[in-house]
C-alpha cells in the first residue's frame, strides 16, 4: 500500500494539506466525525485550539483501533463553526497537527458550519484513511 501526495506547482503551494492523495492497494477506513467529547460523552476544552487537539486525538485513536497511523490518512475534513476563528488560529492549530499527526498531511477542507451535533463543540473533523 501506498499514498503518494501531490501537490502541483500550477497550484497554489499547500500548507498544512496536500492537493491529492493517491492510494494504491490496502484497505480503507472511514473515520466518523469526531470532536472534544471526553470517554464520559463530556465536551472538554473552551477554545477552539483545546477542542481541535482533543477531536484530532480522538479522531487517530479510531483511526490507530482500526490498525492505521496518521501517515495513513487520505482525507480530513474539518468542521468549524467559526471558521474566522480557525483561521486566526491556523498557526497554533498547524502545530497541534504537526505535534499529534506528523507531516505526512492528507487532503483536506474547512467547511463552516451553523452548529455541530453538540452545541457546545466548536469543531468536528472526519475522514479516511487507506492501510496495508
Amino acid at each position: 500500500m501506498s499514498l503518494d501526495r501531490l501537490n502541483p506547482a500550477s497550484l497554489s503551494p499547500a500548507t498544512g494539506f496536500s492537493h491529492a492523495v493517491v492510494a494504491s492497494g490496502g484497505r480503507v477506513v472511514f473515520l466518523a466525525g469526531q470532536t472534544a467529547l471526553d470517554a464520559d460523552g463530556k465536551v472538554t476544552g473552551a477554545t477552539l485550539p483545546e477542542q481541535f487537539e482533543r477531536a484530532l486525538g480522538n479522531l487517530l485513536a479510531a483511526l490507530r483501533a482500526a490498525g492505521g497511523a496518521p501517515a495513513d490518512l487520505a482525507r480530513v475534513t474539518v468542521y468549524a463553526t467559526d471558521v474566522a476563528d480557525y483561521r486566526a488560529h491556523a498557526r497554533e492549530l498547524g502545530a497541534i497537527w504537526k505535534r499529534l499527526a506528523g507531516r505526512d498531511y492528507p487532503a483536506m477542507a474547512v467547511l463552516g458550519v451553523v452548529r455541530l451535533w453538540d452545541e457546545d463543540c466548536l469543531v468536528e473533523l472526519d475522514g479516511f484513511a487507506v492501510l496495508p
